[in-house]
């Protein structure tokens, strides 16, 4: 039986407290503490709309204490004053999703919406950056300031700050969108970015001459197998995305037209050219009677999953250590511009869909335009030279 009792809360009185007996604050009316099951918690006893509301303030310890527990008191006293009901609110509250649980739901309705690894790329970005920041606290709680401080911690990777934000502001447009937080709440709207240092890294010929020699023995020297080798040269006499590449299957390489038929990518359905050489290398692989991939990995049935460790033996061979393999890409384009290729025809043969994609290589244009009208002017000087020295001669 509950023994029930008068006198002002305070901290040696909740620490003599006996085990089922409560006691009701003298000074603020519905405020009390209760020992049950060996713990000490504060309570508020109201009426609210003519019911007798108990709500739970919480266990004495950190953080309550008698002081912060009667502050909460008359902060959900004027809740009641105001007409509303703190406990309702309270089943409310706690039916709010946290940002890991709207994440997962996220990853769920919208992933099927957008590419693979568009995916793959939400979930590593969310996962890895804003759960182990955000994961427990309730999506609608999130403010311009904890994204802020967020994209500030990751000052060290401007990049990878940059996408976190970008991802980010996708999923809380999605949370609005769902109802989980306010409409215009997005809490990524007005953080600046960092101002990220555009990367290129062309091969030369040297280069490309350093790297060719590699992978003639690349499988002799362990470096990789037969596949990795094949995909390299394949990236490298393409232009081709590495992903494209990967997930090649014979059904899409059309080898009579010399051309690749790729029935989603990046920027959708896409045809990728293939030169004399891109044919050879793809007519003398082998074709795995149980994997419809071109370059077939260790798991039957299954792509290669992984060139990076591949790349880095044979970049590192060859002397390239700062070469990604999407400096491949770049460098396919580099020499398409310097053999005098339009922007428009460079975007072309790399699938861009936006043409501001393909500018980056304007300045590698210009270089074939400078030689042309280099020459252009020394005929043009040498023939001014000539009529010159005839009129010297009359």
């Amino acid at each position: 039986m509950t023994e029930n009792s008068r006198q002002r809360i305070t901290k040696a009185v909740v620490d003599r407290l006996q085990l089922d007996h409560t006691i009701r604050d003298t000074e603020l009316r519905g405020f009390g503490v209760r020992r049950q099951q060996g713990q000490a918690s504060y309570f508020l006893q109201k009426r609210v709309k003519g019911r007798v509301r108990w709500i739970t303030i919480g266990i004495h310890g950190s953080p309550w204490t008698p002081e912060s527990a009667r502050k909460e008191a008359h902060r959900l006293l004027g809740r009641v004053a105001d007409g509303q009901d703190p406990q309702t609110e309270r089943q409310q509250d706690r039916a709010k999703p946290t940002v890991r649980e709207a994440t997962e739901k996220f990853l769920a309705n919208h992933g099927p919406k957008v590419k693979p690894l568009t995916r793959e790329h939400y979930t590593r970005m969310l996962r890895g950056h804003v759960l182990p920041r955000f994961g427990t606290r309730k999506i609608e709680e999130i403010v311009r300031s904890d994204v802020s401080q967020l994209h500030a911690a990751m000052v060290d990777s401007p990049s990878a700050a940059n996408v976190t934000l970008a991802v980010l502001s996708k999923f809380m447009t999605w949370a609005e969108m769902h109802g989980l937080r306010p409409e215009h709440s997005n809490p990524c709207r007005g953080i600046k970015k960092y101002r990220e240092k555009k990367r290129e890294r062309f091969l030369s010929r040297e280069e490309f001459a350093k790297l060719g020699e590699v992978l003639d023995r690349a499988e002799a020297d362990q470096l990789a197998g037969l596949f990795s080798v094949a995909a390299i040269r394949l990236l490298t006499l393409t232009g081709a995305r590495l992903n494209e590449i990967l997930t090649l299957k014979w059904s899409y390489v059309d080898l009579e037209r010399g051309a690749l038929r790729l029935p989603d990518s990046k920027t959708g359905q896409k045809s990728i050219r293939l030169s004399a050489q891109a044919v050879l290398i793809l007519t003398n692989l082998p074709r795995l009677n149980e994997n419809a991939y071109v370059l077939p990995g260790h798991i039957t049935g299954q792509p290669i999953v992984n060139l990076q460790k591949a790349w880095r033996r044979i970049r590192g061979a060859a002397g390239l250590h700062d070469v990604r393999i999407h400096d491949l890409r770049h460098s396919f384009a580099s020499v398409a511009a310097a053999s005098g290729a339009s922007l428009p025809m460079i975007g072309a043969l790399l699938g861009h869909s936006q043409p501001q994609t393909t500018a980056r290589y304007a300045h590698l244009a210009n270089d074939p335009l400078n030689q042309l009208n280099q020459d252009i002017g020394d005929v043009i000087a040498a023939s001014m030279a000539t009529k010159s020295r005839v009129r010297e001669k009359i």
